[in-house]
Protein backbone atom coordinates (compact mmCIF):
# COMPACT_ATOMS: atom_id res chain seq x y z
CA UNK A 1 0.00 0.00 0.00
CA UNK A 2 2.77 2.45 0.93
CA UNK A 3 4.67 1.68 -2.24
CA UNK A 4 1.53 2.43 -4.29
CA UNK A 5 1.06 5.78 -2.58
CA UNK A 6 4.75 6.58 -3.04
CA UNK A 7 4.57 5.59 -6.71
CA UNK A 8 1.50 7.81 -7.24
CA UNK A 9 3.30 10.74 -5.61
CA UNK A 10 6.37 10.25 -7.79
CA UNK A 11 4.29 9.99 -10.96
CA UNK A 12 2.26 13.06 -9.95
CA UNK A 13 5.40 15.07 -9.27
CA UNK A 14 6.92 13.94 -12.55
CA UNK A 15 3.84 15.03 -14.52
CA UNK A 16 3.83 18.37 -12.71
CA UNK A 17 7.51 18.82 -13.55
CA UNK A 18 6.80 18.07 -17.22
CA UNK A 19 4.04 20.71 -17.25
CA UNK A 20 6.27 23.26 -15.57
CA UNK A 21 9.09 22.41 -17.98
CA UNK A 22 6.94 23.02 -21.06
CA UNK A 23 5.60 26.29 -19.62
CA UNK A 24 9.16 27.30 -18.81
CA UNK A 25 10.28 26.44 -22.34
CA UNK A 26 7.55 28.66 -23.80
CA UNK A 27 8.57 31.55 -21.55
CA UNK A 28 12.29 30.99 -22.10
CA UNK A 29 11.80 30.80 -25.86
CA UNK A 30 9.50 33.82 -26.01
CA UNK A 31 11.98 35.95 -24.08
CA UNK A 32 14.24 35.66 -27.12
CA UNK A 33 11.65 37.06 -29.54
CA UNK A 34 10.74 40.64 -30.43
CA UNK A 35 7.25 40.33 -28.90
CA UNK A 36 7.19 38.29 -25.68
CA UNK A 37 3.49 38.80 -24.93
CA UNK A 38 2.32 37.85 -28.43
CA UNK A 39 4.61 34.83 -28.40
CA UNK A 40 3.39 33.51 -25.04
CA UNK A 41 -0.27 34.21 -25.84
CA UNK A 42 -0.02 32.51 -29.23
CA UNK A 43 1.86 29.46 -28.04
CA UNK A 44 -0.35 28.97 -24.99
CA UNK A 45 -3.43 29.07 -27.24
CA UNK A 46 -2.28 25.91 -29.00
CA UNK A 47 -2.27 22.64 -27.02
CA UNK A 48 0.66 21.29 -29.07
CA UNK A 49 2.94 23.77 -27.30
CA UNK A 50 2.61 21.94 -23.99
CA UNK A 51 4.52 18.96 -25.41
CA UNK A 52 6.76 20.72 -27.92
CA UNK A 53 10.47 21.34 -28.12
CA UNK A 54 11.75 24.56 -29.72
CA UNK A 55 11.27 23.17 -33.23
CA UNK A 56 7.68 22.27 -32.32
CA UNK A 57 7.09 25.76 -30.97
CA UNK A 58 8.40 27.16 -34.25
CA UNK A 59 5.97 24.95 -36.17
CA UNK A 60 3.07 26.17 -34.03
CA UNK A 61 4.00 29.77 -34.84
CA UNK A 62 4.26 29.04 -38.57
CA UNK A 63 0.82 27.39 -38.43
CA UNK A 64 -0.49 30.56 -36.78
CA UNK A 65 0.97 32.70 -39.58
CA UNK A 66 -0.84 30.47 -42.07
CA UNK A 67 -4.14 30.78 -40.19
CA UNK A 68 -3.85 34.57 -39.95
CA UNK A 69 -2.90 34.81 -43.62
CA UNK A 70 -5.99 32.82 -44.59
CA UNK A 71 -8.10 35.12 -42.40
CA UNK A 72 -6.49 38.10 -44.12
CA UNK A 73 -7.39 36.72 -47.54
CA UNK A 74 -10.98 36.23 -46.41
CA UNK A 75 -11.12 39.82 -45.20
CA UNK A 76 -9.64 41.07 -48.47
CA UNK A 77 -12.28 39.11 -50.37
CA UNK A 78 -15.04 40.70 -48.28
CA UNK A 79 -13.61 44.16 -48.85
CA UNK A 80 -13.28 43.64 -52.61
CA UNK A 81 -17.05 43.21 -52.74
CA UNK A 82 -17.69 46.50 -50.98
CA UNK A 83 -14.75 48.76 -51.86
CA UNK A 84 -16.13 51.72 -53.82
CA UNK A 85 -12.85 53.24 -54.96
CA UNK A 86 -11.00 51.63 -57.92
CA UNK A 87 -7.57 52.35 -56.41
CA UNK A 88 -8.57 50.62 -53.16
CA UNK A 89 -9.78 47.60 -55.14
CA UNK A 90 -6.55 47.47 -57.11
CA UNK A 91 -4.48 47.62 -53.93
CA UNK A 92 -6.61 44.93 -52.29
CA UNK A 93 -6.11 42.72 -55.36
CA UNK A 94 -2.36 43.26 -55.09
CA UNK A 95 -2.48 42.29 -51.42
CA UNK A 96 -4.51 39.20 -52.27
CA UNK A 97 -1.77 38.19 -54.71
CA UNK A 98 0.91 38.76 -52.10
CA UNK A 99 -0.88 36.65 -49.52
CA UNK A 100 -2.04 33.92 -51.89
CA UNK A 101 1.05 33.47 -54.03
CA UNK A 102 3.87 34.51 -51.75
CA UNK A 103 2.70 33.72 -48.24
CA UNK A 104 0.37 30.75 -48.67
CA UNK A 105 1.91 29.08 -51.71
CA UNK A 106 5.59 29.81 -51.14
CA UNK A 107 6.73 31.31 -47.82
CA UNK A 108 4.70 29.30 -45.32
CA UNK A 109 4.94 25.93 -47.12
CA UNK A 110 8.70 26.35 -47.50
CA UNK A 111 9.04 27.26 -43.81
CA UNK A 112 6.98 24.23 -42.79
CA UNK A 113 8.90 21.89 -45.04
CA UNK A 114 12.23 23.28 -43.85
CA UNK A 115 11.23 22.77 -40.21
CA UNK A 116 10.12 19.21 -40.95
CA UNK A 117 13.39 18.41 -42.69
CA UNK A 118 15.61 20.11 -40.12
CA UNK A 119 16.68 23.07 -42.23
CA UNK A 120 16.05 26.09 -40.00
CA UNK A 121 17.88 28.55 -42.25
CA UNK A 122 15.25 28.13 -44.99
CA UNK A 123 12.45 28.13 -42.42
CA UNK A 124 13.71 31.44 -41.05
CA UNK A 125 13.81 32.88 -44.57
CA UNK A 126 10.21 31.78 -45.19
CA UNK A 127 9.04 33.47 -41.99
CA UNK A 128 10.96 36.65 -42.83
CA UNK A 129 9.51 36.67 -46.33
CA UNK A 130 5.97 36.35 -44.93
CA UNK A 131 6.61 39.40 -42.73
CA UNK A 132 7.95 41.33 -45.71
CA UNK A 133 4.89 40.48 -47.83
CA UNK A 134 2.51 41.68 -45.09
CA UNK A 135 4.55 44.86 -44.73
CA UNK A 136 4.49 45.37 -48.52
CA UNK A 137 0.73 45.02 -48.56
CA UNK A 138 0.38 47.62 -45.83
CA UNK A 139 2.74 50.07 -47.56
CA UNK A 140 0.83 49.71 -50.83
CA UNK A 141 -2.06 51.62 -49.30
CA UNK A 142 0.06 54.73 -48.71
CA UNK A 143 -1.95 55.65 -45.68
CA UNK A 144 -5.08 54.23 -44.12
CA UNK A 145 -5.37 50.55 -44.89
CA UNK A 146 -8.61 48.67 -44.31
CA UNK A 147 -6.58 45.62 -43.26
CA UNK A 148 -3.90 47.16 -41.06
CA UNK A 149 -4.65 44.93 -38.09
CA UNK A 150 -4.40 41.81 -40.28
CA UNK A 151 -1.13 42.90 -41.88
CA UNK A 152 0.38 43.78 -38.50
CA UNK A 153 -0.71 40.47 -37.06
CA UNK A 154 0.88 38.47 -39.88
CA UNK A 155 4.03 40.58 -39.74
CA UNK A 156 4.35 40.33 -35.94
CA UNK A 157 3.68 36.57 -35.88
CA UNK A 158 6.22 36.11 -38.67
CA UNK A 159 8.91 38.02 -36.81
CA UNK A 160 8.27 36.00 -33.64
CA UNK A 161 8.41 32.77 -35.65
CA UNK A 162 11.65 33.89 -37.28
CA UNK A 163 13.22 34.56 -33.89
CA UNK A 164 12.17 31.15 -32.58
CA UNK A 165 13.49 29.44 -35.71
CA UNK A 166 16.77 31.32 -35.34
CA UNK A 167 17.25 29.52 -32.02
CA UNK A 168 17.51 26.28 -34.00
CA UNK A 169 20.52 27.48 -36.04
Amino acid sequence: MRSSVFLLCVVGLSLTQIQFSSADLVKQTCRQTPNYDLCVQTLRSDPRSSHADVAGLAMVMVDMIKAKSIATLHRISELLGTAPHPKTKATLRRCAELYDNAVLKADIPSAMEALKTGNPKFAEQGANDAANEADSCERAFSGASPITSFNRSVSDLSRVASAIIRLLL
